[in-house]
């Protein structure tokens, strides 16, 4: 009876570890004596224990943490920056076969590349365009992992520290910039207004009636006020004929 039973029970062993289930995100790189034999899975498949060996490989997308890394800008600022890389495996037998751990080779990769693309921009670049450096950075990592069989579907950056002086230099620039702009502004404002009163100007001394419509204008506006002091505005006709009466005295 024993002699019967310990065949059997080798047997049961043997198919319970020939048996493999996996489940519909992961895959299996099956080697036969040490050669790759081929991808399989999902569901239920077998394999002879001893004579071949399977790596386990998760298909879906892993979302890797980049940790700080201290960049030196193109202007020559000093930013601590971290991201977040967003990666698959899309071919199972490259991501085992070309490479030792995937996982940590897209996470050395992903920390040297950051650094390299940063410290090509400035700081305001770093600070202003994080979509167009998210996209530099994705495309790079992408290009390099392919022959890994990873797919880098998406990098964020996802903070950039800066030093609190250089946060209140930031500030001062800003302000400066504000500054600027205002008084711009404030000087296309007066040159504006004085191309419409040369404008106006010379309507009026096309026409004299427009000239003394507006005097008329003047004088309604400032009696509709309640001032104790009325400035009487004189057209400067009437100085040209006193100068006019003085000359000819003087003859």
């Amino acid at each position: 009876m024993l002699t019967y039973l310990i065949p059997v029970v080798v047997l049961v062993f043997i198919l319970a570890a020939s048996v493999k289930v996996l489940p519909e995100y992961k895959r299996g790189v099956v080697f036969f004596l040490g050669r790759f034999q081929g991808v399989k899975g999902p569901g239920l498949f077998f394999i002879v224990p001893v004579i071949q060996k399977m790596e386990t490989v998760d298909l879906r997308t892993v979302t890797l943490d980049v940790p700080g890394q201290d960049v030196i800008s193109r202007d020559n600022v000093t930013v601590r920056v971290n991201a977040v890389v967003y990666f698959k495996v899309v071919d199972p037998e490259r991501a085992i076969i070309q490479i030792e751990n995937y996982g940590m080779a897209t996470s050395q990769i992903a920390q040297t590349t950051l650094r390299s693309v940063l410290g090509k921009h400035d700081l305001d670049e770093m600070l202003s365009e994080r979509d167009r450096l998210n996209d530099d950075i994705q495309t790079i990592l992408d290009q390099q992992t392919e022959a890994w069989g990873i797919k880098v579907s998406n990098v964020e950056i996802k903070q950039v520290d800066i030093s609190e002086d250089m946060v209140r230099a930031i500030a001062r620039q800003a302000e400066a910039e504000r500054e600027r702009r205002a008084k711009i502004i404030a000087a296309e404002g007066e040159m504006q207004a004085s191309e419409k009163l040369v404008e106006a100007a010379d309507i009026m001394s096309r026409n004299p009636a427009a000239l003394q419509l507006r005097y008329l204008q003047t004088m309604s506006d400032m009696s509709n006020k309640n001032a104790s002091t009325i400035v009487f505005p004189l057209p400067l006709e009437i100085t040209k004929i006193f100068e006019q009466m003085r000359g000819a005295s003087k003859d």
